[in-house]
């Protein structure tokens, strides 16, 4: 029940986001602090999927019965207090890492709390959800010690696609897509990693990127049965992909290849905890 919450299954994007941000930064790398991170990140994403469910109790009674509040298996109030403690976690450990680290990440926190509550109630939900992204990479580069224009860039680029699978997935009740034409926004990202490549590695993985994406898409425009849900757990997973070939163009190749293993985690915890 616990691990259906919190949505673990897309945690390990959320990692390769961190890696990304910090390694964007061009700043030293530093283990320990690259831990910590890590695990403000964590609380971060698995206490706004506390207060998702928290907030959305009433909604999720009438379209997803099956969630653990609305089965009773947890009460709406156990879940905010979860959620809460673990934001508020997360924000004061981001300030053992520097001041702008810490305000960097408070504003993760209210930007998370304003999805939460604002998602089910406004059309430009998936505008702060990509807000929450972008604000990832920015929380790692300046734990990492300062920004740079290639996180500003990179962030630019996951939040246009976390924006295009968030609206995607606002859909995913009514197992359809509606108008088409916000997914234009998937382009950006494919723009922005042309623009950063550097070497064959980082083209071979833009080139898995775009299949990927390209595939789940498609998905969207089949209508069959299941397809919707398949293709917003399979964009989640891509955000991973994004991350590798942004961590390759910075040159680090083995870390890019730990962002793959990101992608493959994704997807396997996914049969494990649904990603939704």
């Amino acid at each position: 029940m616990w691990l259906k919450l919190g949505r673990i299954s897309n945690l390990p994007t959320v990692w390769t986001n961190g890696l990304a941000g910090w390694l964007l930064s061009g700043n030293a790398f530093d283990g320990k602090g690259l831990l910590l991170l890590m695990v403000a990140l964590s609380l971060f994403y698995v206490g706004g999927m506390y207060l998702n469910d928290a907030f959305d109790a009433e909604i999720d009674a009438r379209e997803r019965a099956n969630r653990p509040i609305p089965q009773g298996e947890v009460s709406q109030g156990t879940v905010f207090a979860l959620g809460s403690g673990m934001l508020a976690l997360g924000s004061l450990l981001m300030f053992t890492l520097g001041l702008f680290a810490g305000l960097a990440g408070l504003a993760l926190a209210a930007t998370i709390v304003a999805y939460d509550w604002l998602h089910k109630r406004i059309a430009w939900g998936p505008i702060i959800m990509g807000a929450c992204r972008l604000l990832t990479y920015v929380t790692a580069a300046l734990a990492a010690g300062g920004l740079s224009w290639m996180v500003l860039i990179g962030g630019l680029g996951l939040f246009c696609h976390v924006v295009g699978l968030t609206y995607a997935a606002k859909q995913e009740a009514y197992d359809r897509i509606g108008n088409a034409w916000p997914l234009l926004v998937m382009a950006v990202p494919v723009l922005v990693l042309g623009f950063m490549l550097a070497d064959n590695l980082a083209i071979m993985l833009l080139a898995l990127y775009m299949v990927w994406g390209g595939w789940a898409l498609s998905l969207l425009f089949r209508r069959g049965p299941g397809d919707v849900p398949k293709a917003v757990i399979s964009l989640i997973a891509g955000i991973a992909l994004y991350d590798a070939v942004l961590i390759a163009a910075t040159g680090m190749l083995g870390l890019a290849l730990l962002s793959i293993a990101g992608f493959g985690a994704t997807l396997a915890l996914q049969r494990v905890a649904p990603g939704t």
